[in-house]
């Protein structure tokens, strides 16, 4: 495991603080989550964003004819 060293605005690290203490788990396991949980929302913004592009694309929206809407559809059920 690596270490990171940072800096956050107080208001920011007493929330922290007090989620920790709240939850009963260590700060960095709550930053930990978080920023997992944010690297996955910022992958998932760029499939989307990949899609809507691929959707103005006349040999992307051939294979979407072709079958590629099902595989869409799993991709966003598998989204929410």
């Amino acid at each position: 495991m690596n270490t990171f060293t940072s800096t956050l605005p107080e208001d920011l690290f007493g929330q922290l603080g007090e989620a920790a203490k709240k939850l009963g788990i260590p700060r960095n396991r709550i930053i930990e989550k978080a920023l997992r949980i944010y690297l996955d929302q910022l992958t998932r913004a760029e499939y989307a964003r990949s899609f809507r592009n691929a959707g103005t694309d006349s040999d992307i929206l051939s294979m979407a004819e072709e079958g590629m809407e099902t595989y869409l559809k799993q991709l966003d059920d598998e989204a929410v």
